[in-house]
C-alpha cells in the first residue's frame, strides 16, 4: 500500500487507536485502500496513545504516527513527566508530527481546577510541546476548540514553529490570522453539513495550496454517513465538497490536498 502517490487521498487526521477501532483496524485499512486512500495520519492524544500509534505505524505502512497530548487530557499524567515522554518519542523517525495539542475553551474544566488553572495548565503544556516541535524539527497538528484567539496568540510566540489547525471551524477572519503566519488549515466532514454554510465560506478563502483534508474519525463522519462511525476512506465525501467550494474535481482536489499534505508532514514527501 503506497502512500506517497498524489493521485490518492491522505486523511490528515484520524484516531486509529481509538477504541472505536479495535479489533478492526486491518478491515478499516483495506476499505480505506480500495478507496484511494493512500495514507492516514493517526493522531495521538497521550502518551499511551502515542506508544500504540507508533507501534500500530511499525506494523503498517500505510500508518504515519504522531504522538502528542490533547488540551483534553493534559491533566491526565504528570505534565512534565509526559512532555519528557513525548520529547523522547518524538525522536522515533517515523513520527510525522507533534499532535494534536493545543487550546479547549469549550469542554467542561475538569474537577479539582478553577478555568484560570486549567487555561494555564493547557497553556503550560501546548507552549511546551510547540518548542518539542521546534526542537526536533517537525511540524504541529493543532486543536483550537472555542480558542482561536488564545492559540493565535500562542503561535506568534513560537514563530518557527509549522502548524496546521485541524478540524478548522472558525470564521474566515480567523483562518486568515493563521494563514498569514503561514500555517495550514484542513477541513473535517463538518464541511458538508448542510447548515455548515459558514465553514464553506471560510474554505473558500483559504488558499489551495495551505488546505488539507481530514476525518477527525471515529468522529464527525461526513454526509451521506452522518450518524454513523466515521472512518479514514470517507475521508473521499469531504475532498469532494472542497473540490466544490474551490470549482475543482475530486482529482484535482486529490493532487493538490495530498501535495500540501506530503509536503508538511514529515516522512511523506
Amino acid at each position: 500500500m503506497e502512500g506517497k502517490n498524489t493521485h490518492k487521498l491522505i486523511d490528515t487526521h484520524a484516531h486509529l487507536a481509538s477504541s472505536r477501532f479495535e479489533g478492526e483496524l486491518d478491515d478499516i485499512l483495506k476499505r480505506a485502500f480500495e478507496n484511494d486512500i493512500g495514507r492516514i495520519i493517526s493522531i495521538a492524544c497521550d502518551t499511551e496513545d502515542s506508544i500504540s500509534i507508533l507501534k500500530m505505524a511499525s506494523e503498517r505502512e500505510m500508518v504515519s504516527p504522531t504522538v502528542g497530548i490533547h488540551p483534553l487530557y493534559v491533566h491526565e499524567e504528570d505534565s512534565k513527566t509526559a512532555i519528557e515522554t513525548i520529547r523522547e518519542l518524538s525522536k522515533n523517525p517515523s513520527v510525522a508530527a507533534i499532535g494534536e495539542i493545543g487550546l479547549d475553551y469549550f469542554h467542561d474544566t475538569p474537577v479539582g481546577f478553577t478555568d484560570e488553572s486549567w487555561k494555564k495548565l493547557q497553556h503550560e503544556v501546548f507552549e511546551a510541546l510547540l518548542q518539542v516541535s521546534i526542537d526536533r524539527d517537525l511540524p504541529t497538528v493543532i486543536h483550537q476548540r472555542s480558542s482561536a484567539e488564545d492559540t493565535l496568540a500562542v503561535l506568534k510566540n513560537f514563530p518557527e514553529a509549522k502548524a496546521v489547525l485541524h478540524c478548522f471551524g472558525g470564521t474566515v477572519e480567523e483562518a486568515s490570522a493563521f494563514l498569514e503566519l503561514g500555517h495550514f488549515i484542513s477541513f473535517t466532514g463538518i464541511l458538508t453539513f448542510p447548515n455548515a454554510e459558514s465553514v464553506r465560506e471560510t474554505a473558500k478563502t483559504v488558499p489551495l495550496d495551505r488546505v488539507m483534508v481530514e476525518t477527525d474519525g471515529p468522529y464527525l463522519a461526513p454526509v451521506p454517513f452522518r450518524g454513523k462511525r466515521c472512518e479514514p476512506y470517507m475521508v473521499k465525501h469531504t475532498a469532494e465538497k472542497l473540490g466544490e467550494v474551490h470549482g475543482l474535481s475530486l482529482e484535482e482536489i486529490t493532487e493538490i490536498t495530498t501535495r500540501n499534505a506530503c509536503g508538511f508532514f514529515k516522512g511523506l514527501d
